[in-house]
């Protein structure tokens, strides 16, 4: 029993320090992006907490400061179901930071019902994915500039067990939430794959992660079958700071700064799919981002 715990839980640890160092986490006021946030900025990392939810945003920010004893974080609200915000909330960051060195892509929905953003997009693929690239699209002159930079979203094991419907990415013509969620984490490492290619040379490092079975708010829509297999499994399960760990060793792990591309789980380099390895897959899913959220990005 116990060698099985330490398979989901491999330790890991860095006194590495963040030291005028700016950080900015999606979805920061819950789950493994709020314990990621304590952990960076005890660090000494100035920390941007992006949240939709400006009360529970404030009331994390706070326990954030508690716990890590540094002064030296922000909330800050941006909502990546809606491109007016997210928008809104990039030119805020362009003009009030003089500078952004890691970025992690945190916020996430799970097997929710089906649901449309703002923009139209499905919900899963349009916060898990769009949002993202997105957001990453109008901040990424800034990181740029910043380098060493790193940018780290987190994805799923999740990611394997679909494909990508190009031909009906917001799922209009059938909806199965699983499948929707899973199509989402797998765009998160075919977007960080042709990232780092884009990149290349710039000084800035992209990554992708399975923080593993976390037990976080993400839980909130599982039902039926899948809740009863999750409380059979939550004896093996991490908690938030356990789901937390691959998110801060792929920020701030020194051995990582010449790799870029790569898929990570339990602080450990990883295979992804076949399909998330997939470059022509990657590019054809980058060019129909690009049109969808009316960008260019070479």
């Amino acid at each position: 029993m116990q060698s099985i715990r330490n398979l989901f839980r491999r330790a890991w640890s860095s006194d590495a320090r963040l030291d005028d160092i700016t950080v900015l986490i999606t979805g920061a006021n819950t789950g493994i992006g709020k314990e990621t946030a304590k952990d960076l900025a005890k660090r000494g990392a100035k920390v941007i907490m992006a949240c939709r939810d400006m009360e529970r945003g404030q009331a994390a920010l706070k326990e954030v400061i508690e716990t890590s004893g540094s002064e030296n974080v922000v909330c800050m609200k941006l909502d990546l179901s809606d491109t007016k915000s997210i928008r809104e909330f990039a030119e805020a960051i362009n003009k009030g930071e003089p500078k952004l060195n890691i970025l992690i892509n945190n916020a996430g929905v799970m097997v929710c019902p089906y649901g449309k953003t703002a923009d139209g997009f499905e919900m899963q693929i349009g916060v898990n994915h769009m949002g993202h690239f997105l957001l990453t699209h109008l901040l990424i002159d800034l990181i740029k500039r910043s380098a060493p930079a790193r940018i780290v979203t987190v994805s799923s094991m999740a990611h394997a067990w679909s494909s990508i419907n190009l031909e009906d990415i917001n799922s209009e013509k059938g909806y199965n939430k699983n499948t929707a969620y899973s199509q989402s984490k797998l765009a998160n490492v075919l977007f960080t794959r042709t990232l780092a290619k884009k990149l290349e040379g710039t000084g800035v490092t992209t990554y992708s992660l399975h923080p593993g079975v976390v037990q976080t708010d993400l839980w909130r829509h599982l039902s039926g079958p899948q809740l009863t297999v999750m409380k059979m499994v939550s004896p093996f399960t991490k908690n938030s700071t356990q789901g937390a760990q691959t998110t801060i060793y792929c920020a701030v792990e020194p051995s990582l700064e010449k790799e870029s591309g790569g898929y990570y789980s339990d602080c450990a380099p990883a295979n992804c799919s076949a399909a998330g390895k997939d470059d022509d897959l990657a590019q054809k899913l980058w060019e129909l981002s690009c049109r969808m959220l009316s960008v260019t990005w070479e």
